[in-house]
C-alpha cells in the first residue's frame, strides 16, 4: 500500500467519524437557515430578562429592569417614559439628588465597598426635557454599584439609546429583596400588550 492511499483511507475514516447520525444531534449542531431570526438577539435580550415597572410612583414614569444571571440589576427609562413625549426629548441629566451626588460614587472590591444601600423608591436622578423635569427611581431596593456618567456629558444616549448606552445605574439587590418586588414587574410581553407596543 502507498503513501497515497493510507492518506485516501485515513481521510474517508475521519469524514465517517465527523458525519452526525442522531438526527436530533445534527438539528442543533446544524441548525436550519430559515429557523434563524432575521436579525441576531442583541447582547441585552441573549444576557438578561427583562422586566417592566410601568407608571412607577407616577403616571407614565416608565423604567424598566434588566436583570442579569448573576443578580444585578440595569435601570433605565422604557421607551413610553413620558420624558420622550416632550418636544426636544431629554436635554439634561442630574445625578445629584436629595442629600447626595450619586455620580460621586465610587465602589471598590469584592464586598462593594462604598456601595449606597437604597430603596425602590430612592431617586438616582432627575431628567430634564425643555420643560420639565422627572425623578428616576430605583425600582428595586439594594446596592448601587454604578451610575452612567457618559449621560452628564451625553444627555442624548437617553433618546437615541436608552435601552443600551442610555443606562441609569446598576443596581445589586439582595435575592431575598429581588423576590419581593419581582412580582409588581412585568415580563416584556405583559409590557408590550399593556402599551400596546
Amino acid at each position: 500500500m502507498n503513501e497515497h492511499s493510507v492518506d485516501e483511507t485515513n481521510n474517508a475514516q475521519e469524514q465517517e467519524e465527523h458525519k452526525v447520525e442522531d438526527p436530533e444531534l445534527r438539528r442543533l449542531l446544524v441548525p436550519n437557515p430559515e429557523d434563524l431570526p432575521l436579525t441576531p438577539p442583541s447582547s441585552v435580550e441573549a444576557n438578561f430578562v427583562s422586566y417592566f415597572a410601568p407608571d412607577f410612583m407616577k403616571p407614565g414614569h416608565d423604567q424598566y429592569i434588566y436583570r442579569h444571571a448573576n443578580g444585578l440589576c440595569v435601570i433605565g427609562l422604557a421607551p413610553t417614559h413620558v420624558a420622550f413625549k416632550d418636544e426636544g426629548g431629554i436635554t439634561t441629566i442630574d445625578f445629584n439628588v436629595g442629600k447626595s451626588d450619586r455620580s460621586g460614587i465610587k465602589v471598590t472590591g469584592k464586598r462593594k465597598k462604598n456601595a449606597q444601600h437604597l430603596e425602590s423608591n430612592s431617586a438616582l436622578c432627575k431628567v430634564c426635557s425643555k420643560d420639565a423635569t422627572y425623578i428616576v427611581r430605583c425600582c428595586v431596593k439594594g446596592s448601587l454599584l454604578e451610575v452612567n456618567d457618559r449621560l452628564i456629558k451625553q444627555p442624548e444616549l437617553l433618546n437615541s439609546a436608552a435601552d443600551r448606552e442610555g443606562y441609569i445605574a446598576i443596581i445589586m439587590p439582595k435575592p431575598a429583596d429581588w423576590l419581593k418586588v419581582k412580582d409588581s414587574l412585568l415580563g416584556l410581553e405583559e409590557y408590550k400588550k399593556l402599551r400596546e407596543v
